[in-house]
């Protein structure tokens, strides 16, 4: 069973892929989600921080993406990896409360479960560069 943490990665990760996909707003998604899955407090508050930083901070987190992977432009970049990649920027440069290495093995994990067969490669060989960037 994934850790509440990583339920709580899950839950904000299916938010932003359903807002991002839909147009659907992404503070009702979170709060159907969590009831849907029962969630604690503490994923519901883990989630519900990953899930504003990410929304608040998208212009940031898309610059970063842009920076780092000029080959891949945004737009075209699969919706679930672009997400996964937004949440675990928030992560490793914003938030600061994740080790990075955790924060990149918890998004290549997420990649694996819910992107194509070659995100977890992707988004592992990003956000490499992400944590060159930030250890500058």
């Amino acid at each position: 069973m994934p850790t509440r943490r990583r339920q709580a990665r899950i839950v904000a990760l299916q938010t932003l892929y359903e807002a991002d996909t839909t147009g659907h707003d992404p503070v009702q998604t979170l709060e159907r989600l969590v009831v849907e899955m029962g969630a604690s407090d503490q994923i519901k508050d883990f989630a519900r921080e990953l899930v504003n930083g990410a929304i608040s901070e998208r212009e940031r987190l898309d610059d970063v993406i842009v920076r780092v992977a000029p080959a891949w432009p945004i737009e075209q970049m699969a919706t679930i990896d672009r997400n996964i990649l937004r949440l675990a920027i928030l992560e490793i440069l914003l938030n600061n409360r994740t080790p990075v290495k955790a924060a990149i093995n918890e998004a290549v994990e997420l990649a694996k479960s819910f992107g194509s067969d070659n995100s977890a490669k992707f988004v592992n060989g990003v956000l490499g560069s992400v944590s060159a960037m930030a250890t500058r």
